[in-house]
């Protein structure tokens, strides 16, 4: 079966201000390396509908919603810290970002395809249930795990994290509902300055000090990660997919090379077949060095497609 691939336009409107990492070029630079590579015409290519206001409220509060609607500027960007801005189109990019990985989730669930991959803008990993931040407004995976279980029935679903920053919003979201198993590789210390010692059974909060290899890297996941989601044996599989740790992206401080990426795709992979019929939804976090991140999903995508 075909990957999916999720996109819409209007991720491409959402700014940031001049010189900001989190840039409408990230979306074009995977795109460029996907039709570079040929691997763009293997896909089943979706545009991302809206989340509705139901699916939304299964992790956000409304009057956060509400508020973050009404600060929307006309024209412009207003700052809501010193990370994350709205500019006129951010909202509805946000609401089209959620609702990738919700029909995303749809589409793996009814067997249509095997697995996902949405290109979407602004992130979501760091946006908890009533508050942005760290470039995120929505948090588009916590939204598609939590349609997994409420619309089809899941009892276990998990989540990988291997954005270089911690994924401190699906936490909090889930920090209390044994149902989601969130797993998290994120450089410590580091922003957003949390994690190492907040997990519980079912949060697995792994720390990478700065200068952390690929073998380093994949021995933390091998002897800590792997076992704890094959004990969990979830039904599906959600990836928060951040690049920002490749060696490239001045981000952060880590190593990580394209090759790791792919290995860790495949590892959950197999993890997926083993246990959730092969049923993956990826999302993209972070990424910033435009060259690495396309690369890198390149090889994401072509794991998660067996091309």
């Amino acid at each position: 079966m075909q990957t999916a691939y999720f996109t819409h336009p209007l991720c491409l409107k959402h700014l940031n201000g001049k010189h900001h990492p989190e840039c409408p070029e990230r979306i074009g630079a995977i795109e460029d390396q996907l039709i570079a590579s040929g691997l763009l015409d293997y896909l089943q290519h979706h545009d991302a509908p809206q989340a509705t206001l139901a699916q939304l409220l299964r992790v956000h509060e409304g009057a956060y919603m509400d508020h973050i609607a009404a600060l929307v500027p006309a024209r412009g960007i207003i700052q809501i810290d010193g990370d994350t801005a709205l500019s006129p189109h951010t909202w509805q990019a946000a609401l089209h970002a959620a609702g990738a990985v919700v029909a995303a989730v749809d589409l793996v669930m009814t067997g249509q395809v095997e697995n996902a991959f949405c290109n979407i803008r602004p992130p979501g990993h760091h946006a908890e249930s009533a508050q942005a931040m760290g470039f995120c407004i929505l948090n588009n995976v916590a939204v598609g795990a939590a349609h997994a279980l409420a619309q089809h029935g899941l009892q276990r679903v998990a989540i990988v994290d291997f954005d270089v920053h911690h994924g401190n919003g699906t936490e909090q979201i889930f920090h209390d509902d044994p149902r989601v198993m969130l797993c998290s590789t994120f450089q410590h210390p580091f922003y957003p300055h949390c994690g190492a010692d907040s997990g519980n059974e079912h949060i697995i909060n792994l720390t990478m000090p700065a200068g952390t290899t690929g073998k380093n890297f994949r021995t933390l996941v091998s002897e800590q990660m792997l076992p704890a989601l094959n004990a969990f044996q979830p039904e599906m599989l959600f990836i928060s997919a951040g690049f920002d740790a490749h060696r490239d992206d001045d981000m952060s401080m880590t190593g990580l090379l394209e090759a790791d990426y792919a290995w860790l795709t495949s590892e959950l992979k197999v993890l997926a077949e083993k246990y959730a019929q092969g049923r993956i939804v990826s999302v993209l976090e972070g990424g910033y060095e435009l060259h690495a991140l396309g690369r890198s999903v390149m090889q994401h995508i072509k794991v998660l497609g067996g091309l």
